[in-house]
C-alpha cells in the first residue's frame, strides 16, 4: 500500500529531526576544536571564526596523547582478542549442548551494571598490587566484552544447521575437530561482527579506566579530564580531544557498518 501524502512529509520531517539532533553535537564538538576559547564563548563567531590548529598541537604534543592512543589500541586490541579467544568457544557450547544455565549467567553478567563492581574490583586488584597497570584494564574491559560476543555468537551459532556438524562427526570427527573445521569457517562474519563491536565498547570505556589506570596507562577517554580544572575549563583543548577519540572509531564505525549488520543478520537466515 502506498503511504498518504502526510505520512511521507512525517517521515521526512522525523528523519531530518532525528539526523540534526544526533549530527548537530558532532559538528559543534569538531567546530569548537578549531577556535580559542574566546572565540567558543563568542556566539557572534558560531559559524564564522578563523580557525586555529593550536588546540591539537597541545593535544597531540603537551598532553602526550600519541601515548594516550597507543594505550587505548592495545588495551582495546588486548581485550577483545582475548575475550573471542574465551567467548566464541562458550557460545558454541552454550548454544549446541543447551546450557541454558550458563546462558543465563552471561545474560546476568551482560546487564549487571559495571559500576556495581568497581569498588570491589578497586579493592581485589589493589591488594594484588595490579591497579595502575594494563592487566588490569585488560581483565575489566573483558568484563563488557565477553558477555557481548557470547551473546551475539550464541545467536549466531543457533541459525548454523547442525547437519554439517552432524555429517562431519559421522565421518569421523570429534566434536572439537567439526567446531574447528566447519562451524568456525562458517562462523566468521558473526566474529568479524563481535569483535569490532567489542573493539569500539572497549575502545569508549571511560568508567573502568578511570578508576583502575595510572599515569603512565591512561586511556583517551580519561586522558581528556586533563582539560578539566577545578577554576576553568579549556573548552577548545577539550573538544580537540574529543575530537581524536571520536573520529577513529566513526570512521571505522562507518566503514564496516554492512558486515556488522550483514554479521548480526546472517546468523538468523542461515539453516
Amino acid at each position: 500500500m502506498k503511504a498518504s501524502p502526510a505520512y511521507r512529509v512525517f517521515r521526512v520531517v522525523a528523519l531530518v529531526v532525528v539526523v540534526l539532533s544526533l549530527v548537530t553535537p558532532l559538528l559543534w564538538m569538531i567546530a569548537a576544536s578549531f577556535k580559542t576559547n574566546v572565540d567558543i564563548y563568542d556566539t557572534g563567531k558560531a559559524l564564522v571564526f578563523s580557525p586555529t590548529l593550536d588546540n591539537y598541537a597541545t593535544v597531540l604534543k603537551q598532553s602526550h596523547y600519541v601515548s594516550f592512543i597507543g594505550n587505548s589500541l592495545w588495551v582495546a586490541f588486548a581485550a577483545t582478542v582475548l575475550s573471542l579467544i574465551l567467548g566464541v568457544p562458550a557460545a558454541y557450547s552454550m548454544s549446541r549442548f543447551n546450557m541454558k544455565k550458563s546462558a543465563l549467567v552471561v545474560l546476568m553478567a551482560r546487564v549487571i551494571p559495571g559500576v556495581s563492581l568497581l569498588v570491589p574490583w578497586y579493592y581485589v586488584f589493589s591488594n594484588l598490587q595490579l591497579v595502575g597497570g594494563f592487566t588490569v584494564l585488560i581483565l575489566s574491559h573483558m568484563f563488557v566484552s565477553l558477555p557481548l560476543i557470547v551473546y551475539i555468537m550464541m545467536g549466531f551459532f543457533d541459525g548454523l544447521p547442525e547437519e554439517l556438524e552432524e555429517a562431519a562427526l559421522v565421518d569421523g570427527l570429534t566434536h572439537i575437530g567439526a567446531f574447528r573445521r566447519i562451524t568456525l569457517p562458517l562462523s566468521v562474519p558473526g566474529i568479524a561482527t563481535a569483535g569490532i563491536l567489542s573493539f569500539i565498547f572497549s575502545w569508549n570505556n571511560f568508567m573502568f579506566a578511570l578508576v583502575l589506570s595510572g599515569a603512565d596507562t591512561k586511556t583517551l577517554p580519561v586522558a581528556i579530564f586533563d582539560f578539566v580544572g577545578y577554576a576553568s575549563i579549556d573548552w577548545g583543548g577539550l573538544m580537540a580531544a574529543a575530537t581524536v577519540v571520536t573520529l577513529p572509531i566513526m570512521v571505522i564505525a562507518l566503514f564496516v557498518q554492512k558486515y556488522v549488520v550483514s554479521g548480526l543478520t546472517a546468523g538468523a537466515t542461515k539453516g
